[in-house]
């Protein structure tokens, strides 16, 4: 069993802890010794973790014992430290820790954890000077254990965009263009309006539909190089509290009917490298059908389109379950 450690215990962090909890493979080649939820309360944290607002109930005990997290009959070390450098990963013989709390994601903060004695840092978001970035089903083979100790999964969208180009590139060249994440919104925007640099996030998640940045296409040339910078992009934040899509049009080399490109993602739903990552839908569903679908991308076969050389694909995504899903496979498969 590796052992790992969470930084972070907030949307992400709960969640992977739960999906490793869900998965009987993962709970018994992934062994979690320690979380550090900073500067917060523990029962809290306890209390939260098993009764969430987006996943339901925790069927499982969860208590506080001292500074332990007793979950069923796993026993969690917590921590409340605010800088990682100061934690005991080397004391506890960390193999990885996986990076959740927001704020350590360039490569001087992440090596903190390196600093105080964990072997290797597994980012939950785009990273800056990480080692590698990796995306299951695209790139996973960039991973080499012997020269990589800080990784980035990228981001939840960065995770379903780069498997539905991978699949595009495979039967067309893609020569430019846009994607469009329609994202639920996160912890980062305010309940009410309030001061902030970016006047859009300023205003208020829940009643608003907010123009923001992503920084997914930014990714590709970093998951997949042979595409360059063909792609541009942009997130609208939207007042649902878990479950997105990404709207993508591309322009490529050549013209194809809709039953064929639809024929083309369920060909790969089924291939060994994207079983599980990516699927394909026939059903009428909306964003709150997909809270707890753990592919990392799924085709709405129905929303295909195409017009000459242009393709548009929609593909639905739970932000949460579905990228925590992939943290957890990563660290499985290597592991």
């Amino acid at each position: 069993m590796i052992k790992i450690a969470i930084n972070g215990f907030g949307r992400i962090g709960k969640t992977f802890l739960r999906t490793i909890i869900s998965d009987t493979i993962a709970d018994q080649k992934i062994n979690l010794v320690a979380i550090n939820i900073g500067p917060a309360d523990l029962e809290h944290a306890a209390f939260l973790f098993k009764h969430d607002s987006v996943m339901g109930e925790l069927k499982e005990k969860v208590v506080m014992h001292g500074d332990f997290l007793i979950v069923g009959d796993r026993k969690i070390k917590v921590f409340t430290e605010k800088d990682p450098a100061a934690l005991p990963w080397g004391d506890l013989g960390i193999d990885w820790v996986v990076e959740c709390s927001g704020f350590f994601t360039e490569r001087k903060n992440a090596e903190k954890h390196i600093q105080a004695g964990a072997k290797r840092v597994l980012i939950s978001a785009p990273a800056k000077d990480e080692d590698v970035a990796i995306v299951l089903g695209v790139n996973e083979s960039a991973y080499d254990s012997k020269k990589h100790k800080i990784v980035s999964m990228g981001s939840c969208t960065t995770n379903a965009l780069m498997p539905t180009v991978k699949v595009l590139s495979q039967f067309c060249k893609i020569q430019c263009g846009f994607m469009t994440t329609v994202h639920a919104y996160t912890n980062t925007q305010v309940l009410i309006d309030k001061e902030n640099d970016d006047l859009r996030r300023a205003r208020a998640a829940a009643i608003n539909l907010i123009p923001t940045t992503t920084g997914a296409t930014k990714m590709v040339p970093k998951i997949m190089p042979e595409l360059g910078d063909v792609l541009q992009g942009c997130a609208l934040r939207v007042p649902v509290v878990d479950s997105s899509l990404i709207d993508l049009v591309v322009y490529t080399d050549q013209q194809f009917s809709v039953d064929a490109i639809n024929k083309k993602f369920e060909e790969a739903a089924h291939s060994n490298a994207l079983k599980g990552i990516l699927g394909v839908s026939r059903e009428p569903l909306v964003s709150s059908d997909y809270i707890g679908n753990s592919h990392s991308v799924v085709i709405d076969a129905l929303l295909t389109q195409t017009q000459g050389n242009m393709i548009k694909l929609v593909g639905w995504y739970d932000n949460e379950w579905g990228y925590s899903c992939r943290l957890r496979d990563f660290l499985v498969k290597i592991g």
